[in-house]
């Protein structure tokens, strides 16, 4: 068989999303879950060593590879756009979904204190956040969550690593 790391290497820079080690190794029979998880971690080291222009990140659950932050304005000038934003309040109404979800519009609407119609349609639109389903309660409203693309987007590998309330009071201190 063909060298397993310039195979995982191969496949994660191929993957469109965020590539789990179960993935790989349904992809590469031959291959175990331990020799799997060495060859990431191996590959994260030597590109991390390197400093180049991108790195290998655990991220939304699997590895993918990714451009160092300070290459953004080199890959704004390559592809000649700028990346699209998110508003205040999208950014609070995300706030509170990825904090309290499963949640309800009218749950993010008590938090926010204002209509939130308008930032969710926009987050269901990047894809940030998904319908989960509806609530088992008078009215069946539904109830919101954040997407892999989410945690892709912030860098998350999964929700635990959000920033504690306590993180972000000693921020401001």
């Amino acid at each position: 068989m063909e060298d397993l790391r310039s195979i995982v290497e191969a496949l994660i820079f191929a993957s469109e999303a965020p590539l789990g080690v179960d993935r790989i190794t349904d992809i590469v029979a031959a291959a175990d879950r331990e020799e799997v998880v060495g060859i990431l971690r191996s590959l994260e080291r030597d590109y991390a060593d390197r400093n180049g222009g991108f790195y290998l990140a655990e991220v939304a659950g699997g590895y993918q590879f990714r451009t160092r932050a300070d290459m953004a304005s080199w890959i704004r000038k390559l592809r000649g756009v700028k990346p699209p934003g998110l508003t205040q309040a999208a950014l609070e109404t995300l706030a509170v979904v990825a904090y309290r979800q499963p949640v309800t519009r009218q749950e993010i609407e008590k938090v926010r204190g204002v209509d939130v119609s308008g930032p969710l349609r926009g987050l269901l639109e990047k894809k940030l956040v998904r319908m989960l389903g509806r609530k088992n309660v008078s009215g069946k409203p539904i109830i919101y969550g954040t997407t892999k693309r989410f945690l892709e987007v912030f860098s998350l590998n999964d929700l635990s690593e959000l920033p504690t309330l306590r993180e972000f009071q000693e921020l401001q201190e």
